[in-house]
């Protein structure tokens, strides 16, 4: 099976930086694709930032200029580096990948695969 897990979530300063990681693993064939979104309490879950298996990158207007979005293919893992954070940032971030993988030997299928989400808080 595939999994995806976040980690580097926390409690940061106004002003601060953190850096989230989403690691893919299990039978992966190869990975479309990914994307990191948050859900503020009360709030509707929204598209922070995207990037393909070509890395190009697309950005919520609220995070331009403050966030990053990478990826490194070898490890199946994407990151948001997030920087000059806000108390409006607070929210629970997951990530989200577009996967093929392996299902026996020869057959390969695709799905939509959801981390299970790691909290940023960033107090005033």
């Amino acid at each position: 099976q595939v999994q995806l897990v976040e980690s580097g979530g926390g409690l940061v300063q106004a002003g601060g930086s953190l850096r989230l990681s989403c690691a893919a693993s299990g039978s992966i064939f190869s990975i479309n694709a990914m994307g990191w979104y948050r859900q503020a309490r009360g709030k509707q879950r929204e598209l922070v930032a995207s990037i393909t298996s070509g890395l190009n990158t697309n950005y919520a207007d609220s995070v331009k200029g403050r966030f990053t979005i990478s990826r490194d293919n070898t490890k199946n893992t994407m990151y948001l580096q997030m920087n000059s954070l806000k108390p409006e940032d607070t929210a629970i971030y997951c990530c989200n990948a577009a996967i093929n993988y392996y299902v026996g030997v020869q057959t390969i299928r695709g799905a939509d695969y959801w981390g299970q989400g790691t909290q940023v808080t960033v107090s005033s």
